[in-house]
C-alpha cells in the first residue's frame, strides 16, 4: 500500500520540511528568539530559539505527517476511505508547516502579519474540506466520528456524519467570519460545537435504535 503513494509521501514530506531551508537562507536575518505562540490578542507570548524554531518545528511536524499517513494507509478499512479524503490526509500537515513557519519567520522579521486572520482562514477552509467528505467517509478506524456508537452500526455511522458534514461547513463559515471579528471565545463555541455535537446526535440515534 506504501509503495503506491510513495512518490506523494516523498514529496509531502520535502515540504513539510521546506520550511528549514527558508530559515537558513534567512539565518543571519533572524533573531536568536521566534515567536512561535500568539495569544488572542495577536501578540505573541511565546518564542523558541532560532535552532528549535528552524530545526525543530519543522521536523516535529514532519514526524506527526509520517505517522499520520502510515496509520492511514494501515488501517484495516483503508478500501472505505476515499482517495480525494485521502489525498487531503497527504496535503494537511505540509501546507500548515509552510503557513505556520513561513508566518513565524515573517513576524520575526519584523512584517505586519496579523496571525489571527491567517489561523481563522486557514482553519475554516480546513472545516469546509473536511465538511465536504464527512458523508462520503465509510466506517473506518482512523478517519471521522469514531465512537462506539458509528462504529457498531453502519447507518448510525452513515447518519452521523451526514449531520456532522453540514455542521462543519457551518463551523468553518463561521472561522472565516470570525477572520473579520476575532472574537477568542466564539472559537471555543465553534471547535465544542464541532465536537460534541455529532456525538450527542449520534448516542440519541443509538437509543432510538439506529
Amino acid at each position: 500500500m506504501i509503495k503506491k503513494y510513495k512518490e506523494t509521501l516523498i514529496i509531502t514530506s520535502i515540504i513539510t520540511i521546506s520550511p528549514t531551508l527558508a530559515g537558513l537562507l534567512l539565518w543571519n536575518q533572524l533573531p536568536e528568539k521566534i515567536a512561535t505562540h500568539f495569544g488572542s490578542n495577536n501578540i505573541a507570548d511565546g518564542w523558541s530559539s532560532k535552532p528549535t524554531a528552524v530545526f525543530g518545528l519543522p521536523f516535529l511536524l514532519l514526524a506527526l505527517h509520517l505517522f499520520t499517513v502510515l496509520i492511514t494507509l494501515n488501517d484495516p478499512k483503508r478500501k472505505n476511505i476515499s482517495e480525494k479524503f485521502l489525498h487531503m490526509i497527504f496535503w494537511l500537515i505540509p501546507v500548515l508547516s509552510l503557513v505556520v513557519n513561513l508566518s513565524c519567520y515573517g513576524i520575526s522579521l519584523g512584517y505586519k502579519i496579523n496571525i489571527g486572520i491567517i489561523v481563522n482562514i486557514f482553519v475554516g477552509i480546513l472545516f469546509i474540506i473536511i465538511g465536504n467528505y464527512l458523508h462520503k467517509i465509510k466506517q473506518n478506524y482512523t478517519v471521522g466520528i469514531k465512537i462506539p456508537w458509528t462504529l457498531n452500526s453502519e447507518e448510525n455511522w452513515n447518519r452521523t456524519h451526514r449531520m456532522a458534514s453540514w455542521l462543519w461547513i457551518l463551523c468553518g463559515l463561521v472561522f472565516i467570519l470570525n477572520s473579520i471579528l476575532q472574537i477568542p471565545f466564539l472559537i471555543f463555541i465553534v471547535i465544542c460545537a464541532a465536537a460534541i455535537i455529532p456525538i450527542i446526535y449520534s448516542f440519541l440515534l443509538y437509543k432510538s435504535g439506529i
